[in-house]
């Protein structure tokens, strides 16, 4: 059940985290100035060997931007990199599973003027579990580049607003998941004091905090805010999951950088 689960990772939560990686190597690239990218090739990969298993998919969609699709392939490329090298350095171990590549990328939204794709999966090289690999590709067609998070806010103190929204939601749903535990009093402030203290630490005002995110679309087209994505590790144990906290655009609008803010609802 997940109550005595979350008891234990939280209190674990200060070592674990120390202790396993968040995420493989693999992360978005910097794009270069925006230029006329020549066509690459998406192509669904499956392979099963008595070493490996690699699974990685794309959706027909991503391939009608050519550059975005470079960098969703330079993702994946990545992070098979990091399978092959591991498997490559495994000693080895009769009866031991395979390791193993999931990787998944699936339309998020489509329009003129913004395109979003999500990654997830999880990479298994030993260990108790995989570890995560998830990533959010913002795309603005007509300049041809991502959009990232410091394009969206360059000011420190927009993302101190931020850091302050978000850190409120994740407090009152860890408050209520504990709660709900019933635990004794010097227990509960335990927990507590773990989990947050992850938070505090995965949500410091910065924009590589931030860096996963996707568009929450209001019926006019318009964005009625950002849903900001957390990993597992960065603002709870393995256990929890990756976390979402949506920003509304109340919020958001007054804090972008002037030339994105039209693409927000409000006035």
């Amino acid at each position: 059940m997940f109550r005595p689960l979350f008891l234990c990772a939280l209190v674990l939560a200060a070592a674990a985290c120390q202790r396993e990686k968040p995420a493989p190597t693999a992360q978005p690239a910097t794009p270069a100035a925006p230029t006329a990218a020549p066509a690459t090739e998406l192509r669904d990969v499956a392979e099963t060997t008595s070493d490996y298993i690699v699974g990685i998919s794309y959706p027909p969609s991503a391939s009608r931007y050519p550059a975005l699709a470079a960098e969703l392939k330079r993702y994946a490329d990545a992070a098979r990199a990091d399978l092959m090298q591991a498997v490559k350095a495994r000693k080895a171990q009769p009866g031991a599973p395979p390791y193993d590549l999931s990787l998944s990328f699936t339309e998020l939204y489509l329009s003129p003027d913004l395109v979003a794709y999500a990654a997830d999966g999880s990479i298994y090289t030993g260990g108790a579990h995989g570890a995560p690999l998830i990533a959010r590709f913002v795309w603005l067609p007509r300049e041809n580049r991502l959009l990232r998070a410091a394009d969206l806010i360059a000011d420190p103190a927009g993302w101190r607003a931020i850091s302050d929204h978000v850190r409120e939601q994740l407090h009152t749903a860890v408050s209520q998941r504990v709660d709900a535990d019933e635990l004794a009093p010097a227990e509960r402030e335990e927990v507590m004091r773990n989990a947050l203290r992850m938070i505090e630490e995965g949500t410091e005002p910065t924009a590589a905090n931030f860096a996963l995110f996707e568009p929450v679309v209001a019926p006019d087209g318009k964005l009625a805010g950002l849903r900001f994505v957390f990993p597992p590790y960065q603002v709870g144990p393995y256990s929890d999951g990756t976390q979402t906290v949506e920003v509304p655009a109340s919020v958001l609008r007054p804090l972008v950088a002037e030339r994105y803010r039209s693409m927000f609802v409000g006035p």
